[in-house]
């Protein structure tokens, strides 16, 4: 009998799972959160990501099993109040914000440093209480891409930064900017271990064990796959020496991490098609003082000794049904506006167990519109759905659900002519295209869509209800895409309201499920 791949995985699952072993899967997040930088202090770790131009931004997220996460805070609410952060005067920010964070714990202190295309400038965020404390603020000039962040056991404190050729500075004590004097290049050529004609060596991870440096970076050889670089040096100036460390799936870019019992991981991430950009661990063994990546070369399936999922809700994305008790935040930590939000247009508060989007000008373009409220869609199936109360709305008007990318798709409800109308609208093309439309003769109506991220599908289908029971198909599907110059994120689920002819209108929004 002949027994493919995928049959073998379910055995070997199943085995494992009657045999008493702890196993946990790989991705371990199948959601988009790149460009992790990841600490453990004590039994607890702690991870930042990248969210580019979505607010608030630079979220935290922590575990006490590297399996199961739970977001707890963000470095900044707004990064800067300029047109391109604001999504005013005809600018954005799209694919920028900020971009790869580094976190680090010092001197009973967290720090997450980042860096802005957008505002020209690198920040540094800090905190003595990581979950519920008050974040502050260094920035300085210039903006210093993809860097590390480093506090060695000496006092001094560095930057590592570049593409290719990688620069080191020191930074002056209270972190307010480079020293003057300190900047020089420390390695020439991060690719060369990867083979000539490779693109990339950035992404720059330093960590130091056992009196060693270690530096990991993404290498890219043409035509090939992401590769993961790692130099090691006696000194944080070098000589430094560089190998090839891992190569298989274009799993790559990250670090490592410890565990409390002495186990090693690489945590690393895999671009996924439209789902975006989704984390994986890959056991680390030391030989001859150098990290070994994976399994026989390969990244594992199953990762024997940590625990299994418990899933990506509520602790990464989750329902809202907007019911707000005493106390609570205005919104989950799941939610992010895209760009910084008009704080007047939207409220939780005017109809309890409500969100309520109001428009506050004209807008021609979906995506040059502002208060979008977005959520990660999540692999390798998954499913968003709300109800709508469209009463309020005035001509001209577009709201509803979108999966938003630069080539997303819409179900909602427009005001046109004195009618309602359902419609669906395709941006596939570059051009928002309506595929259907359909008269709506009441003042609540259902939408959903359904994603399929199974090996890459990457299919959004879109549907509505006039009654929550019975659903229907509208317009049809979309073809999902990664868009890399332009949002540079994955697909998400967005609610939003905006007006092309008349400010004033408003919707609301009972509730917003995932499944």
């Amino acid at each position: 009998m002949k027994v493919n791949s995928k049959s073998l995985f379910t055995i070997l699952t199943v085995l494992l799972f009657f045999s008493g072993v702890v196993f946990s899967q790989n991705p371990i997040i199948f959601a988009d959160v790149p460009d992790m930088s990841m600490i453990r202090v004590g039994d607890t770790y702690y991870m930042s990501s990248t969210t580019m131009h979505m607010n608030p931004g630079v979220p935290i997220m922590k575990s006490k099993d590297l399996v199961n996460w739970e977001l707890v805070s963000y470095a900044y609410d707004t990064l800067a109040n300029i047109d391109a952060l604001n999504l005013v005067n005809g600018k954005s920010s799209y694919g920028r914000g900020t971009w790869a964070s580094c976190i680090r714990y010092h001197n009973n202190t967290f720090y997450v440093s980042t860096f802005s295309s957008t505002t020209g400038k690198t920040y540094i965020f800090s905190t003595k209480d990581i979950e519920k404390g008050k974040w502050e603020r260094i920035s300085f000039s210039p903006s210093i891409h993809d860097h590390t962040l480093f506090f060695d056991d000496d006092g001094r404190i560095y930057m590592i930064w570049g593409v290719r050729k990688l620069m080191i500075a020191e930074l002056k004590d209270d972190l307010s900017g480079v020293k003057e004097g300190t900047e020089q290049v420390l390695i020439e050529n991060a690719n060369a271990p990867a083979g000539a004609n490779v693109g990339l060596g950035e992404g720059s991870q330093l960590f130091k064990v056992n009196g060693k440096y270690y530096l990991f970076n993404i290498a890219w050889p043409r035509g090939g796959m992401r590769t993961v670089v790692i130099h090691r040096a006696d000194k944080i100036t070098g000589p430094w020496e560089g190998k090839l460390a891992f190569q298989d799936k274009g799993v790559a870019q990250g670090g490592l991490v410890d565990t409390p019992d002495g186990h090693w991981f690489a945590y690393l991430f895999r671009d996924y098609g439209s789902v975006g950009r989704i984390p994986y661990l890959v056991p680390v063994k030391w030989e001859d003082g150098w990290p070994v990546l994976g399994v026989d070369g390969k990244v594992p399936e199953v990762l024997e000794g940590l625990p299994s999922s418990k899933g990506l809700i509520p602790g990464i994305l989750n329902s809202d049904e907007f019911k707000r008790k005493k106390g609570d935040p205005a919104l989950p930590l799941v939610w992010q506006w895209n760009h910084n939000p008009d704080n007047s247009l939207w409220s939780v508060t005017e109809r309890l167990g409500y969100l309520r989007l109001k428009t506050g000008r004209i807008d021609s373009l979906f995506l040059k519109s502002r208060n979008t409220l977005t959520q990660r869609t999540f692999g390798p199936e998954c499913s968003g759905s709300t109800l709508i109360d469209v009463s309020h709305m005035k001509e001209g008007d577009f709201a509803g659900l979108s999966v938003f990318q630069r080539k997303f798709g819409q179900v909602g409800v427009k005001a046109e002519n004195g009618e309602k109308y359902i419609f669906m609208v395709s941006n596939k093309t570059d051009t928002p295209t309506e595929l259907e439309s359909l008269p709506l003769s009441q003042n609540e109506v259902y939408l959903k869509i359904d994603c399929d991220f199974r090996d890459k599908a990457d299919i959004a289908y879109f549907f509505y209800s006039l009654d929550g029971q019975s659903w229907n198909s509208i317009g049809g599907p979309l073809k999902m895409e990664y868009t890399l110059m332009e949002h540079f994120m994955g697909y998400r689920f967005g609610l939003f309201n905006y007006a092309i002819k008349t400010p004033g209108g408003y919707v609301d929004f009972d509730w917003f499920r995932v499944n």
